[in-house]
């Protein structure tokens, strides 16, 4: 009975610590802010909903240098994306990576951009849904002296009362579940994916 008993306190107790992590990543989530800070390269991690739009915006705004359009589709072209617009900035400065498939393939391509290009700032686009995951994943895998600043953007299906939106839950849970995976891997990543500028 002892053992039974023991058994469940535990089970409740990691159900608690479980409920106030996914709360502190709820929180932490809709806390994050779109900061209004010029950087070496603009990055977008396309696939989401006005993500590219807002990268185009601001490199039109020239927030940035670069614009890097990362995980497009490889049927897609430049001017698909970027309209030229008399007396506005060109698109000589922005560059498609169509390779990766996923927020890792995402870094790691990033990583070889940045190198290629000497960046040492960027502003990384996504959704607010999945920045907390990319921010994990670019600062694991980027070199230490590359700042990364969150930029995120809103969409629809994701609302602030995610507790009361079985949708924005769903979407929560997610990626909670897979951020939870990637802060385990990175305690045990291979030593390439901690890259380290000039070695």
């Amino acid at each position: 009975m002892s053992f039974v008993k023991g058994f469940l306190t535990f089970f409740v107790l990691v159900v608690c610590v479980f409920v106030l992590l996914f709360v502190d990543f709820a929180f932490t989530t809709f806390s994050l802010r779109q900061r209004d800070v010029s950087t070496d390269a603009i990055v977008v991690l396309t696939g989401g909903r006005g993500r590219v739009e807002e990268g185009i915006r601001l490199y039109r705004a020239r927030r940035a240098r670069w614009l890097f359009l990362v995980g497009v589709d490889p049927l897609v072209r430049k001017h698909d994306l970027f309209k030229e617009q008399k007396g506005e900035r060109g698109g000589e400065e922005i560059v498609l990576e169509k390779s990766s498939r996923n927020t890792l393939e995402n870094a790691l391509y990033t990583r070889d951009l940045l190198a290629r290009h000497e960046i040492r700032s960027i502003r990384l686009i996504t959704s607010r849904y999945h920045m907390k995951r990319a921010v994990l994943i670019f600062r694991s895998v980027l070199p230490k002296d590359i700042a990364v600043y969150p930029y995120p953007v809103d969409s629809k299906n994701l609302k602030q009362t995610w507790w009361s939106h079985g949708g924005s839950f769903r979407l929560l849970m997610g990626e909670f579940y897979k951020y939870c995976l990637f802060r385990s891997f990175f305690l045990v990543a291979p030593g390439e994916l901690r890259s380290v500028r000039g070695g």
